[in-house]
């Protein structure tokens, strides 16, 4: 009896023994394949940063040879210079870095790159390189060199030395940052020396270049919570004795508000949200959390509803520049009208429920901080003469004059062109005074729709 279970049972735990082996070889095999795999993508996103520093480097030593006047090879460098930092900047997101302090180093890359993509991008035969932008790429080309040298030591140590990245990874995964790691030390050196690069100064221009917002103190007296409440319920026409809770933000800064929160018992228990301005009492911002579960409006008629509740609470005079959905809700973008100039800084969204037409938002900060009267200069291009910009392949629907942002941060009175090419529907912005195309923007068929309700 035993000795028939024995030869039943040997060679099935045999195969299973062999199977076990065969498995196991396979998961090591596929472990493996993966850590070389992740081995290799450090070490060329390594080598790749440690190329481009040096690329960076040597175009910022080029920019530097050559006359003040030289304005299209400037501009060619600092496109160059804006273009490394950034990959720069990529590849060090590749790296196992997360936990390791690297920051000062990605800061002073993005530095970099915002300063040679703020410079490039204006008319340098117009307004060539300043003594201070001149200095400053002296600085920026003598500290690169040195972050470029610091660079090649790790990395003729990491091939002397036979230093895997994968190391790395498991020493910075169990925090172990007393052994001796070579690429940690490394890396800390290189982050420690930019920490003394004080005597570079971007400028505040150039290091808030990519901060959209915009601090512009409002007019008026601070209000108090009981007026905010005031406020909120005169804006959402609700009875005063509704229970609320009011919470004050951002408090000691430009954008001081209140929020006010509370429960609108009498219609189906929705939570309303308003967030009301310190100074002057404008009301920033407007949501009703319910659900909407149905879409029964158009673009037409949803933009109509929009632009009513607007007119309800004297807006002034708005067109609709866009319309989204998303869960059956549409969000549509109005920007403020003066003297027929359609003004995109100041904007505001409207968020209008689908099932029955309801308000349901208000997004109004850029229209309360931006609310001002522009002194608006005519364009001295006429309008045959931007058109003449355009591609000849260019289909015009419509023409209007707008103030937009530039990427220099400058308010510039453009010529909007909105129409067809290559099967989709576009919006170009022909600066009014230089004939420059500013901006282009891949509109929806459901922008111009809205635009024509």
């Amino acid at each position: 009896m035993y000795r028939r279970l024995s030869m039943v049972m040997f060679p099935v735990l045999l195969i299973a023994l062999v199977g076990a082996g065969v498995w196991g070889y396979r998961e090591h095999q596929e472990k493996n394949a993966i850590l070389i795999k992740a081995e290799n993508q450090y070490q060329r996103a390594f080598n790749n940063l440690a190329f481009h520093m040096n690329e960076l480097n040597e175009q910022l030593g080029n920019a530097l040879a050559v006359g003040a006047n030289s304005s299209v090879f400037h501009r060619k460098c600092l496109v160059n210079v804006w273009r490394i930092s950034s990959e720069a900047q990529n590849e060090i997101n590749q790296l196992p870095l997360t936990l390791l302090p690297f920051s000062k180093t990605e800061d002073f890359l993005s530095s970099i790159s915002k300063f040679s993509y703020h410079t490039a991008v204006r008319d340098l035969t117009k307004e060539p390189l300043s003594d201070q932008e001149v200095s400053l790429l002296e600085k920026l080309y003598e500290r690169s060199k040195e972050l470029s040298s610091e660079l090649r030591k790790i990395q003729s140590q990491v091939l002397d030395q036979n230093i895997r990245w994968m190391d790395v990874e498991m020493a910075i995964a169990t925090q172990d940052m007393q052994s001796d790691n070579t690429i940690i030390d490394g890396f800390k050196t290189v982050d420690n020396k930019v920490m003394e690069f004080t005597d570079v100064d971007f400028g505040p221009s150039n290091l808030n270049l990519f901060n959209t917002g915009k601090v512009r103190k409002l007019e008026g007296k601070d209000i108090s919570k009981d007026e905010a409440k005031k406020i909120a319920f005169e804006f959402l026409q609700l009875p005063e004795d509704l229970e609320v809770t009011i919470a004050e933000n951002g408090k000691g800064t430009e954008y001081e508000s209140y929020s006010v929160t509370l429960v609108d018992e009498q219609d189906d228990g929705s939570r309303l949200n308003v967030d009301v301005a310190k100074r002057g009492g404008k009301v920033l911002y407007f949501m009703n959390h319910r659900d909407v579960d149905s879409s029964q409006l158009s673009v037409e008629e949803a933009t109509q509803r929009a632009q009513r509740f607007l007119d309800d609470h004297d807006y002034g005079e708005l067109t609709p520049v866009s319309y989204d959905t998303y869960q059956n809700t549409a969000s549509i973008t109005f920007a403020t009208v003066q003297d027929d100039v359609i003004i995109y800084p100041q904007k505001l969204v409207v968020q209008v429920a689908l099932d029955n037409g309801e308000i349901t938002g208000l997004h109004a900060t850029d229209f309360v901080y931006e609310s001002h009267t522009r002194q608006l200069e005519q364009p001295t291009l006429t309008l045959e003469e931007a058109r003449s910009v355009l591609n000849t392949n260019f289909q015009v629907d419509s023409t209007n004059l707008a103030l937009i942002e530039n990427d220099l941060n400058e308010e510039v009175v453009c010529y909007e062109f909105t129409g067809r090419i290559n099967g989709g529907i576009y919006r170009i912005y022909i600066n009014g005074n230089t004939g420059m195309e500013e901006k282009i923007e891949h509109i929806k068929a459901s922008d111009q729709a809205a635009q024509q309700a």
